[in-house]
């Protein structure tokens, strides 16, 4: 027995989709930065400068946070991997950090975020330097005041 099939009728063709939109692909950025990137990666952290902070004795922790642009997790882990930094806690535990805490804070952020220090290494270098860190990071955060400043000088240019 033999089948025979007809092909002579075409089967429906299929409607044709939407095009869609084609989207650039931004390739990865290659070589030196943009005057605009470096200038934004220069004022990552915004705090406040030292007449305002002082206005409070304490901020709670989610005012840091802010301040940092950290989840409130990261303090809390960083209050138990470095020592020197003891924020007070009311009978409710609630952390209330006082200035100088946050000074601390902000030599630890760059230090991690900003040098791309590991944990060991950032307690490392606090160990090495002890009094000298903090001095030696306000040096560092006043040159890149004057290098955003320059920047932002060269950009309006």
């Amino acid at each position: 027995m033999q089948i025979a099939f007809d092909f002579s009728e075409q089967a429906p063709k299929p409607k044709p989709s939407p095009k869609k939109e084609k989207t650039k692909k931004t390739p990865a950025k290659r070589g030196r930065k943009s005057l605009k990137e470096m200038v934004s990666e220069a004022e990552m952290i915004s705090l406040p400068p030292d007449e305002e902070l002082r206005k409070k004795h304490y901020y709670n922790i989610g005012e840091v946070s802010k301040m940092f642009g950290l989840n409130p997790s990261s303090l809390r882990f960083w209050e138990t991997e470095f020592s020197h930094i003891r924020p007070r806690k009311n009978k409710k535990g609630d952390r209330f950090y006082s200035v100088e805490e946050i000074k601390k804070l902000q030599l630890i952020y760059f230090l991690l975020r900003q040098r791309k220090y590991t944990i060991e290494g950032a307690k490392d270098y606090i160990k090495k330097y002890k009094d000298d860190a903090t001095v030696r990071f306000e040096l560092v955060q006043k040159l890149k005041e004057l290098q955003s400043f320059l920047l932002n000088l060269k950009a309006d240019l």
